[in-house]
């Protein structure tokens, strides 16, 4: 009779223990946030390898080109690089020639006028 008390005693007390709850609070400087916006802009004007897919006048030919590109390289970022007058889609960054020339020969296979940029060099 004891043991079943004591195991009732235990079922109840595990039933109603409630678990504290934490909150977190992060305290940074503002500089930091700062900082991270410029290592962002930085890693964008890095010089990488990338590969023109198109180069067209119209915005719409454009969007369907790059739309084409994300259907057939899903793992290669694409984007519309605009320099009045004309729309050039890009795919990829590479940072090794050997990695971009890579995948500019697969690239090619699909996309015969595509061009293989350099990056450009830092003054």
């Amino acid at each position: 009779m004891k043991k079943l008390f004591y195991i009732l005693v235990s079922i109840f007390i595990t039933t109603n223990i409630c678990a504290q709850e934490g909150k977190i609070s992060i305290d940074q400087d503002a500089q930091i946030a700062e900082l991270l916006e410029i290592y962002k802009k930085n890693l964008d004007n890095n010089d990488y390898y990338r590969i023109q897919v198109g180069f067209v006048s119209n915005n719409a030919k454009a969007q369907e080109i790059k739309s084409n590109v994300e259907i057939d390289f899903p793992d290669l970022p694409s984007q519309i690089d605009f320099d009045s007058p004309t729309y050039r889609i890009r795919v990829g960054r590479f940072k090794s020639k050997l990695e971009a020339e890579r995948k500019f020969n697969e690239v090619r296979k699909k996309y015969p006028n595509a061009m293989l940029l350099k990056p450009k060099k830092s003054t």
